[in-house]
């Protein structure tokens, strides 16, 4: 007897619906934009101040999110039996009682004469004038024991890239001032050109903060004896008066700053496979508050990174109420804005042991641009870690959000070096398979406009689901991800 046409079609939708059920992990339904949105607006709140790395805003952003994890149910993973793990983040800086005179003038730190290069050091001598950097003989020029002036260039320094106004001062050093360091000067005085001018406030409000590392890292101590300084365009005339003096006492601050991490985890559900871990990883702090910008002050951090915290808080209570095989670890790094410093000193004191961790799902940036498109950084060589990692995060993508995945920026010649600026670097020194996920820059990165009114929640929403989807394969499978045979970073 033949089966009716209606039955034939019920067994169909039924076969369809149990695969779709199959490819979605069993908790997605607890992802929401309403909880997604938030938590953002709580972490990018004007009451954090922004999040400076080392400040009490940090610390206590980082005890929200470290009740968060409470309040969900991870389990303590940090020092202590606490959420926290707290180091100590060494810092040098120009202190307020430097004084720097030229010609006998006393110059206001920061408004008239900016530190770029720290040295402490005492220099008085004759300025010797070199004139604008671009016509410099760098072959032949004689700055032996002198201390030199030129003019600042911007010929043949990229513009088209991030953060130039933050950048500018450093390529010029690298580009002209670095070859004169090479040939003996002993200090170096850039004359700003009308980027540079432009450029001020931004470039300064990075020289006064200094330098931040760890323990045993290369910023902990202050090596350079040439110390680098910026003068107006305005002053050039008075740098051209022979003899021109320079009086330079540069005295140095140098102490501990504290920063923290917090680390929570769920149990996995097999005896054996629960000894290894899935990491989620991220960073809460931003840039605290700096130079107004559009009328505000306050770098709110909302996509970079609160964005990517709040994505690990919705991936927690998804893996809290349907664990996978395998423990998830959420680990929000401090200080990743100080130089990947949080990360930087997990991997080295973790608080689980290094060869229990798969694989890493890092995100860096996860809230803004084209609704239908994304970027996932580690997928190319040299870059690619683990190509077992690379198809679970496509798959899961083609399962999911369907996201039109942006290629360029993850190869080794882009322009910006994205791979290297966030953390998951830092378990990739450690051989660890790890991925990055992004939505990539936008013109409000690293300013007050980057908060939580300009997030695209929607679009918030499925980048989570991703990282989710993702990790959900990783703490199911019966192997761990395979580290790429050879694998080695350019740089």
């Amino acid at each position: 007897m033949r089966k009716p046409m209606y039955l034939s079609v019920l067994f169909v939708w039924i076969f369809l619906l149990s695969v779709h059920a199959q490819t979605n992990p069993p908790a997605l339904g607890t992802i929401t934009e309403a909880g997604l949105t938030r938590d953002l607006y709580a972490l990018a709140d004007a009451h954090f101040r922004g999040r400076s790395a080392g400040t009490i805003d940090e610390l206590k952003a980082s005890a929200w999110l470290a009740e968060q994890y409470r309040s969900i149910g991870l389990e303590p993973a940090g020092d202590d039996g606490t959420y926290l793990q707290f180091f100590n983040m060494i810092r040098n800086r120009v202190a307020a009682t430097s004084a720097i005179s030229i010609n006998g003038n006393p110059m206001a730190l920061w408004d008239q004469i900016a530190v770029a290069q720290m040295a402490h050091t005492h220099i008085k001598g004759e300025i010797h004038y070199l004139g604008n950097a671009a016509d410099i003989d760098y072959a032949t020029v004689d700055v032996k024991g002198k201390i030199v002036a030129l003019e600042a260039n911007p010929e043949g320094i990229n513009l088209d890239i991030s953060l130039p106004t933050w950048r500018y001062n450093r390529s010029v050093l690298m580009k002209y001032g670095s070859q004169l360091i090479k040939k003996g000067a002993i200090a170096i005085l850039f004359v700003a050109d009308r980027v540079a001018d432009d450029s001020w406030n931004d470039a300064v409000e990075n020289f006064k903060r200094g330098s931040y590392d760890i323990e045993g890292g290369p910023n902990t101590t202050v090596t350079t004896t040439v110390p680098v300084l910026w003068v107006h365009e305005s002053f050039k005339n008075e740098l051209e008066k022979k003899p021109a003096i320079l009086d330079a006492n540069i005295i140095l601050d140098h102490f501990d700053y504290p920063s923290v991490n917090i680390i929570g985890k769920i149990k996995g559900t097999d005896p054996q496979l629960s000894k290894e871990y899935l990491v989620y990883s991220g960073h809460q702090d931003a840039h605290g508050v700096r130079d107004i910008i559009k009328g505000d002050s306050i770098y709110y951090g909302a996509d970079d990174n609160a964005s990517v915290d709040v994505a690990m808080l919705a991936i927690a209570r998804a893996f809290k109420k349907n664990p996978g095989k395998r423990s998830v670890l959420f680990v929000i790094q401090g200080a990743e804005e100080r130089g990947l410093v949080g990360s930087r000193w997990f991997v080295g004191h973790p608080t689980v042991p290094l060869e229990s961790m798969v694989a890493v799902l890092n995100g860096d940036m996860i809230g803004r641009n084209y609704p239908d498109s994304a970027a996932l950084l580690g997928v190319q060589p040299p870059h690619r870690s683990s190509l077992d990692l690379v198809n679970m995060a496509l798959e899961a993508n083609q399962e999911g959000p369907k996201f039109k995945l942006d290629t360029e920026w993850d190869k080794a010649s882009h322009k910006e070096g994205w791979f290297f600026r966030s953390d998951h670097l830092s378990y990739v020194r450690k051989g660890i398979p790890s991925l990055m996920y992004s939505t990539l820059l936008h013109p409000d990165y690293h300013t007050p406009q980057d908060n939580a009114q300009n997030i695209d929640y929607a679009k918030l929403k499925k980048m989570t689901e991703w990282m989710y989807r993702t990790g959900w394969k990783v703490a199911n499978a019966p192997n761990r991800p395979q580290p790429e045979p050879g694998f080695h970073l350019e740089r």
